[in-house]
């Protein structure tokens, strides 16, 4: 027995030394990485900080190769869901010709904070944050107005920004663009239903689908269905390494992963269910005073890209200009990253 527990021990032993290593050396490569992604490029900008917005610290980055190019603020979607564990793996491809400012909005990401989880959020509040964050960004980076680019909610966010502050804005880049919750869900509850046919369990999902009256269980069997039908946000995966976008992340320690994975965005869902989220609605409002650009996907039902087209049309703008990306859904910034920063370019070459 005591010969049995000796090997044990023995055994236990080197797997905890194995153990050890792997860590230390992960550790070393994950070090090596960070300090790689953290080089500031010659004559440009690669920064970090916190900045007091209405009372709250809200997290950004900035990363240009050049501090003489324009300033492109990158706004989330969700609402809530940061994407600073990897974004800059995709808004980097930009800062050649932006320097590129990515936000964490208020109490999400490394701008989460607990003691703002009895804060409801409104309409006034976020837009207030926005044009403070925009008013910063201008003094601090010594520019008279800058471009932005939302993504899904930020879209919505992006778009109440432009129209109701058009003189702090050079133009406006939607991707994956919003123009009314209660249409689009409707709009999905239309399609969802072509994709299941007599599909039991589709069927199933079907039945919590509620346009008329959002829930948390109306979300969530609409991400099923996207996912069950082929629509989904990553069907098509990533062009760029994902897991080593958030391994040597320069802006994230292992406390700030802890805080990130601790996080109860619960306030944004009660946000998304409020009467609140739906003064966000662009339905009516299409007079625009900057240039007005989508990037939509032409498999995107997440936020429907046939809405968006039609508001397009819409639009009354300075200039307009709509790309559809073909066979892609609304994970575009991941699936096709390149494909993306390529209509990027072109449109900082016509902004010029």
């Amino acid at each position: 027995m005591k010969k049995i527990l000796r090997i044990f021990l023995k055994g236990l032993k080197w797997v905890l030394i194995i153990l050890i290593a792997v860590i230390i050396v992960f550790l070393i490569i994950r070090f090596i990485g960070q300090k790689n992604n953290s080089r500031t490029p010659k004559g440009g900008i690669n920064e970090e900080m916190y900045v007091d917005i209405n009372g709250t610290k809200q997290w950004i980055s900035i990363y240009g190769q050049d501090k003489d190019n324009p300033v492109l603020l990158y706004l989330h979607g969700g609402p809530g869901s940061s994407t600073s564990a990897y974004d800059y793996a995709f808004t980097r491809k930009w800062s050649d010709v932006y320097t590129v400012v990515t936000w964490d909005q208020r109490n999400c990401g490394k701008s989460y904070s607990s003691q703002q989880n009895d804060t409801p959020l409104t309409y006034d509040m976020m837009m207030s944050d926005g044009v403070e964050m925009t008013k910063y960004l201008l003094d601090y980076l010594g520019k008279d107005k800058l471009t932005l680019l939302g993504h899904s909610w930020g879209t919505y966010f992006g778009c109440n920004l432009v129209l109701a502050y058009p003189e702090f804005y050079e133009c406006y880049i939607g991707t994956g663009q919003m123009v009314d919750m209660y249409e689009n869900e409707a709009a999905f509850q239309k399609i969802a239903s072509e994709w299941v046919g007599d599909d039991k369990e589709g069927l199933e999902l079907l039945k919590a689908v509620t346009p008329e009256h959002f829930t948390e269980e109306h979300f969530v069997s609409r991400n099923l269905l996207m996912e069950r039908y082929g629509y989904d946000l990553m069907r098509d995966g990533s062009d760029y390494n994902i897991p080593a976008a958030i391994i040597f992340n320069p802006y994230y320690s292992l406390k700030d992963w802890a805080d990130f994975l601790g996080s109860d965005y619960t306030v944004y869902l009660d946000f998304l269910l409020s009467e609140e989220f739906e003064k966000f609605s662009l339905t009516g409002r299409t007079e625009y005073k900057v240039p007005y650009y989508n990037i939509n996907g032409d498999n995107d039902y997440q936020t429907n890209y046939l809405i968006a087209q039609d508001y397009f049309d819409e639009i009354e703008a300075p200039y307009k200009k709509l790309y559809i990306m073909e066979n892609t859904t609304h994970g575009l910034l991941e699936s096709k990253s390149k494909e993306f920063s390529d209509i990027v370019h072109k449109i900082a070459e016509e902004q010029k």
